[in-house]
């Protein structure tokens, strides 16, 4: 649908959120204690910010666990992370994945307030309840990497059962990822779409959509060229399914060219380009539209 998002009339923006919420006076220190993800020098990179879980400036915290388990798939121990809204009933409860960036963990994936945000909605009733999980993903873009680390099948194969030993909805119906998250969200869409089983909802925010071989073979992510581009969304949009789709990117992001290209060919449901870069300070002035675009898919 273009830059131009049609839908920004009925947009969630931050500010109607908290006076919706009754916290408009805390927006002004909202950089400072939402602590910020920022991007590493490489502008790739979500480092260590939340270290005890998502902080919220909305004065309504979620409900956060952190458990360690083994991931076959990945031949490791991995933190899993879920975020909640409180007050709501838990069982079956339904819930996106979230897929941190390079170099991040599970415990750095709640870019932008995110857990914040959804408290807030959810306790004003502004979206139906759902909740996030995230888990340690490592560094190799959310695919089977040629040292055998395989999180993509970690999160189609073994994130059911852990969300339902937690007492979950079993299948998540999203998938929300930020810059190397955000690429793997894509992937993830076009996986569950091959099983037959479309996600109601991918969101990409700053989707780490690179526009040349030499630019991604420095990430040592994929053992070839034909490797990646038989898998990089970016040239493969006609293989990602179904799934509404949104993607949020500020316009000094370094993936910028590559995320007005996808903006550009794909059939999205959200196409958002507004000031920022690739750092939480931005992140933070989008996640109310990304959680108000999951909140529309919840069923």
């Amino acid at each position: 649908m273009g830059t131009g998002y049609r839908a920004a009339a009925r947009s969630f923006s931050r500010r109607s959120l908290l006076a919706t919420t009754g916290l408009l006076g805390l927006a002004a220190t909202g950089a400072a204690v939402s602590a910020g993800v920022n991007a590493a020098p490489d502008g790739d990179s979500v480092q260590n910010a939340l270290p005890h879980g998502p902080q919220t400036i909305f004065g309504i915290e979620p409900i956060v666990r952190t458990d360690r388990v083994y991931s076959a798939a990945r031949g490791r121990q991995v933190d899993v992370i879920t975020i909640l809204p409180p007050g709501v009933p838990t069982e079956g409860l339904p819930m996106s994945l979230l897929l941190h960036g390079l170099h991040g963990t599970a415990r750095t994936a709640a870019i932008g307030d995110i857990g914040g945000v959804l408290a807030a909605a959810v306790a004003a009733r502004l979206v139906p309840a759902f909740g996030f999980m995230a888990i340690d993903g490592g560094d190799n873009y959310w695919h089977q990497h040629f040292s055998g680390d395989d999180p993509m099948s970690m999160l189609l194969d073994e994130a059911p059962g852990w969300l339902g030993a937690r007492g979950l909805n079993t299948e998540p119906f999203a998938c929300t990822g930020t810059s190397m998250g955000g690429f793997g969200a894509l992937v993830y869409g076009r996986r569950r779409a091959e099983r037959g089983r479309p996600a109601n909802a991918i969101a990409a925010i700053s989707p780490g959509l690179i526009t040349s071989w030499n630019e991604m073979s420095k990430r040592n992510a994929f053992a070839t060229a034909e490797e990646w581009s038989a898998l990089d969304p970016l040239q493969n949009i006609a293989k990602l399914g179904p799934s509404p789709t949104g993607v949020w990117v500020g316009d000094r992001d370094r993936f910028i060219d590559g995320c007005r290209q996808f903006m550009g060919r794909a059939r999205l449901e959200v196409a958002l380009v507004t000031p920022g870069a690739h750092n939480d300070e931005y992140w933070s002035t989008i996640t109310p539209d990304v959680v108000r675009f999951l909140g529309s898919h919840v069923r």
